[in-house]
């Protein structure tokens, strides 16, 4: 662990810069997913028992440097204020006259919300500038905005080298379980890995091979790997320029002693939608009018065995089309199963992913991972093996 915490902050007293994601989603004025701003309430929270002011960076929408009414943040100061259980006071910028006084006037036991980061051009440009003009605010940063962790931005990167910077709580907790998953796993280890195109994860597959020693490939990824070994995979949504590099990836998984896993059987409809008729059919039999929607329950049966043989799963992307019935069944069997495992303490299991932790919530096992990372870009982008600008700041 090359970074930092709030343990070895010395807080008391001190204004407590801290880079959170509330990007949350708003209805009304009225916040209608409140996850991002209680994952960052253990950061809050443990900056204040230190003695700590907490000032708080972040952005909301894509305002593209101006100031847009309607991406304030204002907003969000009540769902702030009910989730920390503190008064909230509100900054109407994140730089000069209007932020300084107003951490200044921070008392004990407040929080101070600036406005979006992202209304000054300085942000997105990581400008050195408009960081140092952050820095001016406080006199510790703390970033505990992973999500973000991907930008090099003034407030995610830049702002770490100009202060005495650590890990959030949520950062620390991500980190700690990405590492324990890719850097130092518990093998035998087995990624999960979905979704419809293969050209969007040719990095993290191309990544995973290397690193893990099972990779099960699902949804409309797998049909392309089909293609590539000379299946037929009919209406199914597959990438069929995409054969040749599903190929490579095959033999270089190979080379690596990386096992992948592809269905052995399928489920195919004749039109993608709620309760289509079905059949389930072997993976090499797909009938010529069809289209393959899920794995099949033989397929299910396999990939238990690989999750109870194993001791660390990476879970990104779902098996089928989880969203309409019954073509969920094999991702929410199999993630049942990995839940299972987890539970009885025989397998670390993280997962991240916009599909992916809908999934995991629609079987209703989100609760029983050891760690579900809702950072989407950034999850990927570590898995992927890229340098993350605002991790690397912090290990600076």
């Amino acid at each position: 662990m090359a970074w930092k915490t709030l343990d070895d902050m010395d807080l008391n007293g001190k204004i407590t810069l801290i880079r959170v994601d509330i990007n949350v989603p708003m209805e009304d004025g009225r916040v209608t997913d409140s996850t991002r701003i209680d994952r960052i309430v253990p950061t809050v929270r443990d900056v204040l028992e230190a003695g700590g002011l907490p000032v708080l960076l972040a952005h909301f929408g894509r305002p593209k440097g101006k100031p847009v009414p309607e991406m304030s943040l204002a907003p969000l100061v009540p769902a702030l204020s009910a989730a920390f259980g503190v008064p909230v006071q509100f900054a109407e910028d994140c730089i000069g006259k209007p932020a300084k006084l107003a951490a200044m006037d921070l008392a004990a036991g407040e929080v101070l919300l600036l406005e979006n980061t992202r209304f000054h051009a300085g942000e997105e440009a990581n400008d050195e500038i408009f960081a140092a003009s952050l820095a001016a605010l406080g006199e510790v940063y703390v970033n505990d905005a992973f999500s973000a962790a991907h930008r090099a931005h003034a407030s995610t990167a830049r702002l770490a080298e100009l202060l005495p910077s650590c890990a959030g709580r949520l950062m620390q907790a991500e980190l700690s379980a990405l590492e324990a998953a890719l850097a130092t796993p518990e093998r035998p280890v087995c990624a999960v890995v979905g979704g419809a195109k293969v050209s969007t994860k040719l990095d993290l597959l191309g990544n995973l091979v290397t690193r893990v020693d099972h990779l099960v490939i699902g949804g409309g990824m797998a049909n392309t790997f089909m293609v590539a070994k000379g299946m037929e995979v009919a209406d199914s949504l597959a990438e069929r320029d995409m054969a040749d590099t599903a190929s490579d990836i095959l033999e270089r998984a190979s080379a690596a002693g990386c096992t992948i896993h592809l269905p052995s059987d399928i489920v195919v409809a004749e039109a993608f939608a709620e309760n289509a008729p079905h059949q389930t059919v072997a993976a090499d039999a797909c009938p010529a009018s069809g289209m393959i929607l899920d794995a099949g329950p033989q397929t299910v049966e396999a990939l238990s065995e690989v999750f109870a043989a194993c001791r660390t799963l990476i879970w990104n992307g779902p098996l089928g089309a989880f969203e309409i019935a019954p073509f969920d069944a094999a991702t929410v069997a199999a993630a049942q199963k990995a839940a299972e495992l987890t539970r009885g303490g025989t397998l670390v299991s993280v997962a991240g992913g916009g599909d992916t932790v809908a999934a995991l919530n629609h079987a209703g096992v989100a609760g029983d991972f050891t760690y579900i990372s809702t950072a989407g870009g950034a999850f990927l982008e570590w898995m992927e093996g890229k340098t993350l600008p605002g991790v690397a700041a912090l290990e600076d």
